[in-house]
């Protein structure tokens, strides 16, 4: 696994395109997106946050919300996709992910603004996980969605992940992808840094 350098995240960004080739931004959140932040969770229907959730909530519970702008911590990551809209820097979608390296595991969960969902980005975003797991040192990575929650469970399906019951509640399904390689038509920055780590640290980079 390669040491992420957090003190420049910016490093990290990648630049993704929705089915109809919008450019959606794909960064870690920062400090600064605090409100907007809040503003996004709220924008979203009640059903899409109890899908994300799997409960109900109006906004991020101050704790949450210290969480989610904690990037790093106890190797647990936000980032947020924004996009330009009437020249404002707007988050359309959001990710968490926890790399647990005792498993060798990446957990993921994400939301789509509901007035961006069908524009490809769920799909994008979860292709750029997979880098990301990938660049970690992840060998597999997994997801928990309510059984009613179609729509999630349609995307993991198409996005090549297997199902299995939920080791804890009958309500969830997990679903589960290996990743053996990170693909090269998946590009993201955390691969490309990770590889050029790999090259400074290998012996033969120096002979």
């Amino acid at each position: 696994m390669s040491t992420l350098r957090l003190e420049d995240l910016k490093q990290y960004s990648d630049m993704l395109r929705t089915r109809q080739g919008e450019a959606i931004n794909v960064r870690f959140v920062e400090p600064r997106d605090t409100e907007e932040l809040q503003h996004y969770f709220r924008s979203l229907s009640t059903r899409s946050r109890y899908n994300r959730f799997f409960g109900a909530i109006s906004e991020l519970p101050k704790g949450l919300l210290s969480e989610f702008l904690d990037v790093g911590a106890r190797e647990r990551f936000t980032v947020v996709a924004t996009k330009m809209v009437d020249g404002f820097e707007t988050i359309v979608a959001e990710a968490r992910y926890a790399f647990h390296a005792e498993t060798s595991t990446l957990e993921f969960g994400l939301s789509v603004d509901d007035r961006w969902q069908g524009h490809g980005i769920a799909t994008a975003l979860m292709k750029n996980l997979e880098c990301r797991a990938a660049a970690l040192g992840a060998e597999h990575m997994f997801g928990d969605t309510l059984r009613s929650n179609e729509t999630m469970i349609s995307l993991a399906r198409k996005s090549g992940f297997a199902f299995v019951n939920h080791p804890d509640d009958w309500k969830l399904v997990r679903f589960d992808k290996e990743i053996a390689v990170a693909p090269k038509d998946i590009a993201c920055a955390s691969w490309r840094l990770a590889a050029l780590s790999r090259q400074a640290d290998s012996p033969s980079a120096s002979a």
